[in-house]
């Protein structure tokens, strides 16, 4: 029974995103040539797994917008994916929900986690600055209802570090001293 079990969990991902994800080059096995050397104290983002893995933070991760606090936790999880710096869920309990507004119609898919909902402040709704997964695939159950925040639209902080936005506006991370790259979203980035 449990292998069939296992047999339509892996059914909830479609064939074709199971090909998709089995033709990345770049996996975290190996790093590549041009992958900077981390320093004593850093971790590579090119160590990271694809398919990415989760990793519990407990250390301290504020986020604020204009003052006000919208999340403050030291249960997270992270997700490490291979060049791309951590990007951090919120457990849905230390989120202040009464400043946000879920967009309307604004979805998107992510070939690791499924169907993303966004979130938006309340005073600006049409500008998302979250996301999350009511129905992530497997492995990542674990993050339902979870929250991300961009920082590059907010005052992110992990352990009272002011994070360093991922470079482009599409990916997430959050870049802190104890990472080395470079980072997906940088020019030339697309295919890592």
């Amino acid at each position: 029974m449990a292998s069939s079990s296992k047999g339509k969990k892996q059914d909830e991902v479609p064939k074709w995103l199971r090909e998709a994800r089995a033709k990345w080059e770049y996996t975290g096995k190996v790093r590549p040539p041009f992958a900077k050397v981390p320093q004593a104290g850093q971790r590579s983002v090119w160590d990271f797994p694809r398919p990415p893995a989760l990793e519990r933070e407990s250390r301290e991760i504020v986020v604020k917008h204009s003052g006000s606090t919208l999340a403050t936790t030291t249960s997270a999880l992270a997700v490490l994916e291979t060049a791309s710096p951590p990007t951090y869920y919120i457990p849905p309990e230390d989120v202040n929900r009464k400043l946000l507004v879920k967009v309307p119609k604004q979805a998107s898919l992510c070939e690791w986690k499924g169907n993303a909902e966004y979130w938006a402040l309340k005073t600006e709704s049409a500008y998302p600055i979250a996301w999350s997964y009511a129905n992530p695939f497997p492995p990542f159950e674990k993050l339902t209802d979870y929250l991300a925040f961009y920082p590059q639209k907010l005052e992110c902080y992990l352990n009272q570090e002011r994070v360093i936005p991922q470079p482009g506006a599409f990916y997430a991370g959050w870049i802190t001293h104890d990472l080395s790259g470079p980072f997906k979203g940088e020019p030339g980035s697309g295919h890592w």
